[in-house]
Parts: structure tokens; sequence; C-alpha cells
């Protein structure tokens, strides 16, 4: 993918973001079928860095024990990326 097909699909894909930029979530990148390191290159090339938002905690409740065996944040690739105000320009 070039550049301007890449800053395409950013742009179609994303969102507004409470900071004034926007929000493109991997799960669209990956069902857009395109290639996802190109894409997550060109975001990290436009001053993108992925969400730091922390995921709502879960009540233990019956499988409380089962859910802390997952993979801790920092192994999970990240939901979503951010981009600055005025990237897509």
């Amino acid at each position: 993918m070039d550049d301007f097909e890449i800053h395409e699909l950013v742009t179609r894909l994303s969102r507004p973001h409470s900071s004034g930029g926007v929000v493109i979530e991997r799960a669209a990148i990956l069902a857009a079928g395109t290639d996802l390191p190109a894409v997550l290159d060109w975001i990290a090339a436009h001053a993108g860095a992925p969400d730091t938002t922390a995921p709502a905690s879960r009540a233990g409740g019956l499988h409380g024990s089962r859910l802390a065996d997952g993979p801790t944040a920092a192994e999970r690739s990240p939901l979503r990326y951010v981009l600055p105000a005025g990237a897509l320009r």
C-alpha cells in the first residue's frame, strides 16, 4: 500500500477522539483486509500512538480467577490507536 491509500483508509475508518484527534480501531484495520504492519508503521510515522486507556475492571464473580489467567495488558496488542489533531490533513 502506498501513503495515499493508507491515508484514505485511516480517514475512512477513524472516528473523533476526546483528545481532539482521531482514533482507529485495530479490528477495523484487520477487517479491511489491509497490510496491518504497513498501516501501523504509517500511524507511528504520523505521531499516532496506542490508546493507553485501561479497560474497566471486572468483578470477580464465579469465574473471576479464570479472568486473571489471561495475558496482561503489556502482553496484549493495543485495541486502538490515537492520532493527534491535524494528522489526517
